[in-house]
C-alpha cells in the first residue's frame, strides 16, 4: 500500500503447510463468495453487539437488571472478546486461520441458540462470555484469510473496504432488527438471528475456498489466562464504582493489580509472548492500537449510553430506538468503500485522524444536546458525525495494521487490533455506565449521561494527539 512500509525486518517465522492446504497460484483470480463468506462472519459478530443494544431496557425489564447487570451483559462478551483475541491471532497463524474461523462461527451459532433460551441474568452473562471467545476465533482469522487471498497491497485495501462494508451493515441493520425483533418477540429473538447467519457463512467457506498456512509458533495459555482475569477484574471494578460498592472496588482494583503484575512478569520470560513483540515494535504500530481502543471505546460507550435515553428517558419504542440510530449507522454500511479507495491512495494516516476528530465532534455534540434536552435533530447530527468517523477510522486501521506486520504475523497483528479495540469497547461500557442511573421515563436531560458523552471526547481528542509516524503512512 503507497506509504506504508510493509513491516519490520524481524524474521518471518517458519512457515509449514496445513496438510490438504492449497496455496493460490501467483495472480490467481481470488474466489468472491469466500470474501463474502469471511465478511458475513464479521458481519454477524458486530450485529450480536448492535442487535444487543436496543433491548437492553427489555432486558433488564424481563431479567430485573440494575445499570451494572446490563454492563456485565455487554462486557461479558467484549472482556472475553478482547482478553482472548491476544492469543486468537497467533492461533491463527499457528493452526491455520480457516480452521479456526470456521470452529469460531458454528461455536457463535450454538452459542446464541443458547443465550436465547438463557433463564437469568448471570447465565446470560456467562453464554455471552462464550459468544465472545467464538467472536476472538473468528476476527483475526478473517483478517489473515483475506491476506491470504489478496497478497497484492492495492487490491487488500479494496478487499477490507469490502469487508468492512459488508460488515458495517451490521451497524446499520443491528439496532432496527434488534428493535423489530424486542418489539415483537422480545431480547431473546435478537440472539436468534446468528443461528442461519453462521450457517450460511459455513457454506460459503467451507470446501477448498480459502486455505491458510500455518507457523510453529507457540502460546502462553497461562499468560493468556492472566491476561483474561486482568481485563475481567478492571472491568468488574469500575462497575462496581459506578455503583458505589466501595469494598468491592477495593477487592476488585487490588485483584486487577495483582493479576497484571503476574501477566507482566510471565510476559517477561515467557518465549511466547502474549503480546507480539515484533508486531508492537513495528514503526506507527503503537499509535494505530491506541487509535484503535479510541474507537472502541467511544462506539461501544454510546451504543451503551443511547439506547438508555431514547427508551427511558424520551420514551422511544424499540423500533423508534433503533430507527433513530440511522444517522449513525447508515455511513458504516458505504463509507467504508471510499474509505478504501483514499487510503490506497493515501495511506491510512489522514483517515483515522479524520475519524478521530469527527468521534471527538460526535461526543460533543451529543453531550450538549443530552445536557439542555435539545430535540432529536441535533442528536442526528451527533450520530451522523460518530457514523463517519467510526467508518473513516476502522478500515484504515485495519490496512494498517495488518501492512505494518512482521512478514507471517498478519494474524497476530490483526488479533492485537480487534483486541484492543475490544479492551476499549469494555472499558467504555464499564466507564461510560459508571455515569448512569435509571431514572424514570419522564426525565428528558440527564446530565449523567451528557458527562458520559463527554468523556469519549476527550478520549478521541487525546488519541488524535497521539498521531502516527510519517512512516505509518
Amino acid at each position: 500500500m503507497p506509504g506504508i512500509p510493509g513491516g519490520s525486518s524481524a524474521a518471518a517465522p517458519s512457515v509449514t503447510p496445513a496438510p490438504g492446504a492449497r496455496s493460490p497460484a501467483p495472480g490467481a483470480a481470488p474466489k468472491p463468495y469466500a470474501l463474502l463468506g469471511i465478511s458475513l462472519g464479521y458481519f454477524m459478530v458486530l450485529l450480536d453487539m448492535t442487535v444487543l443494544s436496543v433491548a437492553e431496557p427489555d432486558l433488564a425489564h424481563s431479567l430485573g437488571s440494575s445499570v451494572a447487570g446490563l454492563q456485565w451483559a455487554v462486557t461479558g462478551y467484549t472482556v472475553a472478546f478482547g482478553a482472548l483475541l491476544l492469543s486468537a491471532g497467533a492461533a491463527a497463524d499457528r493452526y491455520g486461520a480457516h480452521r479456526l474461523f470456521r470452529g469460531g462461527v458454528a461455536a457463535f451459532g450454538l452459542g446464541s441458540l443458547l443465550c436465547a433460551g438463557a433463564p437469568d441474568l448471570w447465565t446470560l452473562v456467562v453464554l455471552r462470555a462464550v459468544l465472545g471467545a467464538a467472536a476472538a476465533a473468528c476476527v483475526p482469522s478473517s483478517m489473515a484469510m483475506i491476506t491470504r487471498l489478496y497478497p497484492d497491497p492495492v487490491r487488500r485495501a479494496r478487499a477490507v473496504a469490502v469487508w468492512a462494508a459488508v460488515s458495517g451493515a451490521a451497524l446499520a441493520t443491528g439496532p432496527i432488527a434488534g428493535g423489530l425483533l424486542v418489539g415483537l418477540a422480545g431480547w431473546r429473538a435478537i440472539f436468534l438471528v446468528n443461528v442461519p447467519l453462521a450457517a450460511l457463512t459455513l457454506t460459503l467457506v467451507a470446501g477448498n475456498a480459502v486455505h491458510c498456512p500455518t507457523t510453529q509458533r507457540r502460546i502462553d495459555w497461562p499468560a493468556q489466562l492472566l491476561a483474561c482475569a486482568t481485563l475481567a477484574l478492571g472491568t468488574d471494578a469500575l462497575i462496581a464504582l459506578g455503583a458505589r460498592s466501595w469494598t468491592h472496588v477495593g477487592w476488585s482494583a487490588a485483584g486487577t493489580l495483582a493479576a497484571g503484575a503476574l501477566f507482566a512478569v510471565r510476559e517477561r520470560r515467557s518465549p511466547s509472548p502474549v503480546l507480539p513483540r515484533a508486531v508492537l515494535r513495528a514503526p506507527g504500530m503503537g499509535t494505530m492500537l491506541v487509535a484503535g481502543a479510541a474507537v472502541g471505546f467511544t462506539l461501544s460507550g454510546m451504543l451503551f449510553v443511547l439506547p438508555l435515553l431514547f427508551q427511558q428517558h424520551l420514551g422511544y419504542s424499540a423500533l423508534l430506538a433503533g430507527t433513530a440510530f440511522l444517522p449513525m449507522t447508515l455511513p458504516t454500511a458505504f463509507n467504508p468503500l471510499l474509505t478504501g479507495r483514499i487510503v490506497a491512495r493515501i495511506g491510512p494516516r489522514g483517515p483515522v485522524l479524520a475519524g478521530l476528530c469527527l468521534l471527538a465532534v460526535s461526543g460533543a455534540v451529543l453531550g450538549a444536546a443530552v445536557w439542555s434536552a435539545a430535540p432529536y435533530p441535533l442528536l442526528a447530527v451527533g450520530l451522523a458525525a460518530a457514523g463517519f468517523g467510526v467508518s473513516l477510522a476502522l478500515p484504515a486501521l485495519t490496512t494498517a495494521v495488518i501492512t505494518l506486520a512482521p512478514p507471517g504475523a498478519a494474524g497476530s497483528a490483526g488479533g492485537l487490533l480487534n483486541a484492543v479495540r475490544q479492551v476499549g469497547a469494555t472499558l467504555g461500557v464499564a466507564a461510560l455506565g459508571a455515569f448512569l442511573t435509571l431514572p424514570p421515563a419522564a426525565t428528558r436531560a440527564d446530565h449523567g449521561m451528557a458527562r458520559a458523552l463527554f468523556l469519549t471526547t476527550a478520549i478521541c481528542a487525546a488519541a488524535a494527539l497521539s498521531r502516527p509516524r510519517r512512516s505509518a503512512g
